[in-house]
Order: C-alpha cells, then structure tokens, then sequence
C-alpha cells in the first residue's frame, strides 16, 4: 500500500508534468500555424523553435496528443522523408495534403533544399514567443 506522502508526491509531479506537456503542445500549435503553406519543418528544427532545442523526437510525441488540425502534415524527417511507412493511412494522408499544397514528394521524400521553411529574423523575434 502507497503511503499518504508519496501518494501525493506521485499525485503533484502528475500535476506539474500536465502542465509543462500542455505548455509545450500550445507551442507546438503555434509554431505549425506559422509554417506557410508549400513549405515543410524538419521536427527538429520544429522542436528548436519551440524552445527546446535537441528534442526532434518529443515533436512526434506532441503531434500524437494535438487533437486540432495543427498543420502536422508539414513536419519530415531532416532528410525530407515522411516518417510513416510507406503506404500507411497516414503516410498517403500526408503525401496527398503535401501534394495539394503543391509540395513535390516523390519515393516518399522531398527536396528540403527547395521546400524547407526557414524564418525570417521578423517571424524568430515577434511571432515565436519563446
């Protein structure tokens, strides 16, 4: 049986990592509505926009738990490739939104050279808050 202490111990680190993971989902939002469309990010130059430098992976993770349309379409591998299987649901869902906005995917890859997003100093000083 839990003790009353380190129950609430649990209880409080549960609070606070809802809390820090809600913060960050907002960022992740906000960041995704800035990237234009015909443009694509890489998750980790996402994550480093968002503040946290070094966590392309925990990108993924906060696309899984977004439950708006947050524009998750537009976030590839850092060599240009759509990170779900080929011919998954989702991996033609996002070859076909990629498409419509007249991004080139080809072998489930595109040329970032050509459809990298890459802010403005304007967007990194005013629009990102972080």
């Amino acid at each position: 049986m839990i003790e009353y202490s380190e129950y609430s111990k649990y209880l409080t680190a549960r609070i606070i990592y809802m809390m820090v993971n809600s913060a960050v989902l907002l960022r992740v939002e906000h960041t995704l509505s800035i990237v234009p469309k015909g443009s694509v990010i890489s998750y980790g130059l996402l994550a480093d926009l968002c503040g946290l430098p070094g966590r392309a992976r925990m990108m993924g993770k906060c696309l899984q738990e977004i439950k708006a349309d947050c524009n998750w379409h537009r976030v590839l591998r850092s060599d240009g490739k759509i990170a779900f299987p080929y011919n998954s649901d989702r991996g033609n869902e996002q070859r076909e939104r990629l498409l419509s906005e007249g991004v080139v995917v080809e072998n489930n890859r595109v040329n970032m050279k050509t459809f990298a997003w890459s802010p403005d100093l304007h967007t990194i000083l005013v629009e990102l808050k972080y």
